[in-house]
């Protein structure tokens, strides 16, 4: 399955979770799309419930359904909760550090940084987006890619980088400290619930 490139803010009220992260899709309308979507009370099935928590990660993360289950696979056979070590692992992709850092103002934006060659991995340049970036990696905007009015704009409005990435704004370029703890994760998930969908 291709990754979704359609409408955002569509998906993300069907979903009921900003994928801006923003927070603008739902301030008008909190609310499914469509005619109806005020006067939606349908309650969802258990499997409806995972399925569903399992399409907000991974739209969130912007990953193609078959990126999603080769990621978790993996978590499994990782030390730690499965749940936990997966969204940790989404974390640690290139796309989303940059996007953490606050050089894009959404994981799709950094997503087209890397794709298009504007960021480099301890000091060569990296244009894949599900690169893992480990411990003591050093992310930064290359040098020709510094004056991008996109990630200019983007760092005047970051207000906030993770604890798990220490940010050099001066010199536009951050490190990877740690692999994430939980509760530096997105809290409006409920991680358990994808993997007892996939535990079916």
């Amino acid at each position: 399955m291709a990754r979704y490139t359609g409408p955002t803010w569509k998906i993300s009220r069907r979903l009921g979770i900003s994928l801006s992260g923003t927070g603008k899709e739902l301030q008008k309308r909190p609310y499914g799309p469509g005619e109806h979507g005020p006067t939606q009370r349908k309650k969802l099935s258990e499997y409806g419930t995972q399925l569903q928590e399992k399409q907000k990660l991974r739209h969130m993360y912007g990953l193609t359904e078959r990126q999603f289950q080769r990621l978790f696979v993996e978590a499994g056979s990782m030390d730690g909760i499965h749940g936990e070590v997966f969204m940790g692992l989404l974390e640690s992709r290139l796309d989303n550090v940059v996007y953490r850092l606050g050089f894009a103002r959404t994981r799709r934006q950094s997503r087209q940084l890397v794709n298009h060659g504007h960021i480099e991995v301890n000091g060569g340049r990296v244009d894949i987006p599900s690169y893992r970036v480990t411990a003591g990696d050093e992310v930064a905007l290359r040098e020709k890619s510094r004056n991008l009015d996109v990630a200019k704009e983007a760092l005047e409005l970051n207000d906030f980088v993770p604890a798990f990435l220490d940010l050099n704004e001066e010199q536009l370029k951050g490190t990877f400290v740690r692999f994430p703890e939980r509760s530096e994760l997105p809290a409006e998930i409920n991680e358990q619930l994808i993997v007892e969908w996939y535990s079916r």
